[in-house]
């Protein structure tokens, strides 16, 4: 095939243990999968119909790397989230067969442009320049569902400087991955290599250039993330 130019590099998050790379499709995102958290973006938690959003796969960063803060933002936050890969292709997925379709799960930073993701919410107008800008979605090495199961309980925690900014339990997740699988397979396909970032707890907020962030999942291990300098 001749193309007009080269084609993108394909971005790959690690496993953890190996040299192998899984090839990143989609990231999913799912918007206040904790209730406290909702509670602090100003919305009641509540049994509603989940939403999603979607962040490039370009946008995935390994763990250990410096971020350049970035751009046309004031107040850059971060969020600690459960990650999701779907190994399986399915589409219309039982909630009691989704478990299937997983091959691994792993620690997530949701990094969020939070003044530009308000602005639009204001205005009734897309989160992307919000959420999926360059180098906005850390993710830690992947642990196969072979060694470490499926896990719907444990500590999720972040740190900013060695200071607990958030601390929740996975049991906490309003919607659970399974129901979460579920339903995006209900609306579009899922194939192997989609990532499904599950939500945040409360205490959501900033990073400012200097700083290191730690996510760290019970049975999971962390995720390091230093904010560097404007580029």
């Amino acid at each position: 095939m001749n193309y007009v130019f080269d084609p993108a590099p394909v971005s790959t998050v690690a496993v953890h243990g190996s040299d192998e790379r899984i090839p990143v499709r989609r990231i999913f995102c799912i918007g206040r999968n904790y209730a406290a958290h909702a509670r602090e973006m100003g919305k009641d938690p509540d049994r509603d119909p989940p939403f999603f959003f979607l962040k490039p796969a370009d946008a995935v960063v390994d763990d250990g790397a410096t971020i350049p803060y970035p751009p046309q933002t004031e107040n850059f936050h971060f969020e600690a989230e459960l990650v999701v890969v779907i190994g399986k292709d399915g589409k219309n997925i039982p909630e009691d067969k989704t478990l299937d379709h997983v091959w691994g799960y792993g620690v997530g930073n949701d990094l969020t442009r939070r003044d530009l993701q308000l602005k639009a919410r204001e205005q009734g107008r897309p989160w992307d320049l919000g959420k999926g800008f360059d180098r906005s979605a850390p993710i830690a090495p992947i642990h196969p569902v072979s060694k470490v199961g499926h896990p719907d309980k444990g500590a999720i925690k972040l740190t900013v400087n060695g200071e607990v900014k958030q601390e929740a339990d996975l049991a906490d997740l309003i919607w659970s991955v399974p129901e979460m699988i579920s339903i995006l397979s209900h609306s579009m396909e899922l194939k192997a290599g989609d990532v499904i970032m599950t939500g945040t707890p409360a205490g959501v907020g900033p990073l400012v250039e200097g700083d290191t962030c730690v996510v760290s999942i019970e049975g999971l291990g962390d995720l390091t993330t230093h904010i560097g300098p404007k580029e």
